[in-house]
Parts: C-alpha cells; sequence; structure tokens
C-alpha cells in the first residue's frame, strides 16, 4: 500500500483535500486500511485520495465527513477539487488517462478524442450541441486538442483503438474534414509506435460494444478500470469482476476486427473515397 506521501497541501484544490483527509485520519487514530473499511474502500484507494492521486468523489466524501465527524469539509473541499474543463461526468476518466500506462478503446461510430483533428472535434461538438454558443464550442475543441497532447508524453501510454467501420463512413464535418480526419489517423498510427488501430468490418456482426464507447485503462500501480460513455453521460466502471467481463469482450473484439495491416488499408480506401467525392462536389 502507497504511504503517505508529504504534500504541498497549496499545489492545488486536490491536494488540498488529500492532506486535510489525512490529517483528519491521523488526528482520529485511524489507519488507511481502518478509515477504508468504514466508507467501504480500500486502504490503497485512501492512499490515493490523500496522495492527490485520484479526484474525490462527493458521495465518498460525505461519509468520510460522518466517519471523521468533520461536518461538511471534506465535501466543501470535494466540491473546490472536483472543478475541471471537461465535462463533470468524464473528469475522472480524463485524470486517469494522464496516468494509464495502457488504453484500449471501443470506439462505435466515432473517432476516439484522442486522434481527432481540430475540424473533425468541432463539427462534432456543433452536432452534439447545436444551440450552442461558437465560443461554448472553440473551448470544447480547444480542450480536446489539449488533451490529444497525452499521445505525444513521454510517458504516453500504449493505446489500442478499435473503431467500427461505420466511423469510416458517418460523415463528421463533410468530405474534406473526413479525408483530414482518415489521413491524421493513418499518420498517427504510421508515427507512433505506441497506437494500435483496427476496424471491426461491418461483416463481423453484432458485438457486446456495438452501442457504446469502451476505454479500458490499465496501470503501474493500481487497478484497472473501464471508462463508458453514450451521448451525455458516461461512468467509471472499477468493480473487478466487471471489468474482467468488460476485458474479455474487448479482447474478442481484437480477434473479430481486420488486422492493423488490413485496417490500415481500409482506411487508406477510405480517405481516398473522399477525395473522389470532393472532386464530384
Amino acid at each position: 500500500m502507497p504511504q503517505p506521501k508529504d504534500l504541498d497541501p497549496y499545489t492545488d484544490p486536490r491536494s488540498f483535500y488529500g492532506s486535510e483527509l489525512r490529517r483528519l485520519r491521523e488526528a482520529g487514530g485511524h489507519s488507511q486500511e481502518q478509515l477504508g473499511e468504514q466508507v467501504f474502500c480500500s486502504g490503497a484507494y485512501i492512499g490515493q485520495l490523500e496522495g492527490a492521486t485520484r479526484r474525490p468523489q462527493l458521495d465518498l466524501s460525505k461519509m468520510l465527513d460522518g466517519v471523521l465527524g468533520s461536518g461538511e469539509h471534506l465535501q466543501r473541499l470535494c466540491r473546490l477539487a472536483r472543478k475541471s474543463k471537461v465535462a463533470e461526468y468524464f473528469a475522472d476518466a480524463a485524470d486517469l488517462q494522464q496516468r494509464a500506462t495502457a488504453i484500449s478503446q471501443f470506439g462505435s461510430m466515432l473517432v476516439p478524442g484522442l486522434l481527432q483533428t481540430e475540424g473533425y472535434a468541432r463539427a462534432l461538438t456543433r452536432g452534439a450541441h447545436p444551440f450552442a454558443a461558437q465560443s461554448v464550442i472553440e473551448g470544447h475543441v480547444t480542450t480536446r486538442m489539449e488533451r490529444a497532447e497525452l499521445l505525444d508524453s513521454p510517458t504516453a501510454p500504449v493505446f489500442w483503438v478499435i473503431t467500427h467501420e461505420a466511423m469510416l463512413r458517418v460523415p463528421v464535418g463533410g468530405p474534406a474534414v473526413m479525408h483530414g480526419q482518415l489521413t491524421h489517423l493513418l499518420k498517427a498510427a504510421h508515427a507512433r509506435p505506441h497506437v494500435v488501430l483496427q476496424v471491426m468490418p461491418f461483416s463481423a456482426g453484432p458485438h457486446p460494444f456495438l452501442n457504446t464507447n469502451v476505454s479500458l485503462m490499465d496501470f503501474t500501480d493500481e487497478p484497472p478500470v473501464v471508462y463508458t460513455e453514450g451521448s451525455y453521460t458516461g461512468q467509471l466502471v472499477e468493480e473487478p469482476a466487471l471489468v474482467a467481463q468488460f476485458r474479455s469482450a474487448y479482447d474478442l473484439a481484437r480477434a473479430a476486427a481486420l488486422s492493423p495491416e488490413a485496417s490500415l488499408a481500409l482506411i487508406e480506401s477510405a480517405a481516398k473515397d473522399y477525395t473522389t467525392h470532393d472532386h464530384h462536389t
């Protein structure tokens, strides 16, 4: 289990939350394990909160306040620590992506966020938020582009993506945007050995992930986590039995999808189709 480490509590709100949790826990004479048992989580998870490597949850903070007799102190700090530039439901997953050693993603009909071009992201965001102001759309696009820098960082995770063939055919933003996006995918796979792309062909038929987007995240010293996402919502799955079920389904998806080489050939062919289509319009 991680040992309590000395944080500068004033680095950011999450560090302050972690240092306050540790202070209250030690004042109450609890070990991380003992406190974890009382709020139905592991001692290691308490250690991650104290070390500011996990974002605190409001419901857990409420239980901690109850056990530690701290009123609503941790709940108030939690609200501060949870402020994020990305959608609230995705914030925890975005945070975990930064520390993951491997991310295995299945995208049903859309290019995964980390591999989107600016044009594709803008068209997609406009489609999802048709009545939003342009400045709001641009804010979303900028955030998405910043997140994509993860793939070029020295600690970039192995990023394995399986996307459905439908992704190649849904015209997000028109032919020019689609051609640019598919070309970007090809470059990403060729230039980065840690990025692996596979396409699930229409001929593969039904699959457990067909109507959802799924990310499996692995870490050096934490249990794996799954993140699933729909249109305006998403959730983290940490229950080991469920995570194992998702992993098993992902392994089947890898087997049913085209090989990386055949996948890139199909993406290249689809990119050419958009160029041809562009000339006719």
